[in-house]
């Protein structure tokens, strides 16, 4: 299995699940400066997605239909907090067949939309999160509400969401997962180690601590401005935001 970095595999957007009725906006809006992407309803959730300066998405899922689906049942368990992210690929297939020749379960393949083909990996073997892998091909009755707030003053809120924390007690087994199965492109910073994908504004910083769970620890953002973000997690979202300083990797900010 090659360790180059591969442009056909973009870590797209991070998912937060929070109870139906939720208010976000002032926190995700507000506060940090996104903008409201894209929306639209799911299979037993709606989703909305905010994006930020560097054009990162978070996304927020709310359940929708009746009790008992999978996001309700992902409620009752744990809460509000992080659920999964995903990665757009461009072969489902081919990243899927990867995953297991590399010694992975793949788990809740869809192939029934030609539009929206997924599948996932579990969190027991994803270091603590659902990674989606997603082959999206054009869809015209596609939901986009690019404009639903408005655009924002971009100079005066210029917030960019650069990615997510995780924990994790080996480096070989994040650096098997992010590095070798998804093909990002790895740095030492200090006891972190930080994966890019040269399409994707966002990235996954993982701290190696032996001892401690692993799984997604914080949102990272940051700004040239001062921000207010809640020390502890956010009561509504159940996920912390840390402010961290982003060097401009080659490859990795959009134009």
């Amino acid at each position: 299995m090659s360790n180059a970095p591969d442009p056909s595999v973009v870590l797209d957007h991070i998912a937060v699940a929070v109870p139906d009725g939720a208010e976000v906006g002032h926190l995700l809006g507000e506060t940090l400066g996104g903008r409201s992407a894209k929306a639209g309803p799911g299979r037993g959730f709606r989703f909305w997605q905010w994006e930020y300066a560097n054009r990162g998405r978070l996304e927020i899922l709310r359940p929708d239909g009746p009790p008992g689906g999978f996001l309700h049942r992902f409620l009752e368990r744990r809460g509000a907090g992080f659920h999964h992210v995903t990665f757009k690929v461009q072969d489902l297939e081919s990243a899927t067949d990867r995953a297991t020749e590399a010694g992975y379960d793949v788990v809740g393949m869809d192939l029934s939309d030609p539009s929206w083909k997924e599948a996932f990996l579990h969190p027991r073997q994803a270091g603590g999160i659902v990674v989606q892998f997603a082959e999206e091909h054009d869809d015209p009755e596609a939901l986009d509400r690019s404009n639903l707030t408005g655009r924002r003053d971009r100079a005066r809120l210029a917030v960019d969401l650069v990615g997510l924390r995780m924990a994790a007690r080996k480096p070989a087994s994040a650096r098997a997962l992010w590095e070798k199965l998804l093909k990002a492109r790895c740095r030492e910073q200090g006891d972190l180690l930080l994966f890019h994908w040269p399409e994707s504004p966002l990235r996954i910083a993982v701290q190696i601590e032996p001892d401690a769970p692993e799984g997604a620890v914080a949102v990272e953002v940051s700004a040239s401005h001062p921000i207010e973000i809640p020390e502890t997690p956010d009561p509504v979202l159940g996920v912390r935001f840390i402010r961290v300083s982003q060097e401009p990797v080659a490859g990795n900010r959009p134009s």
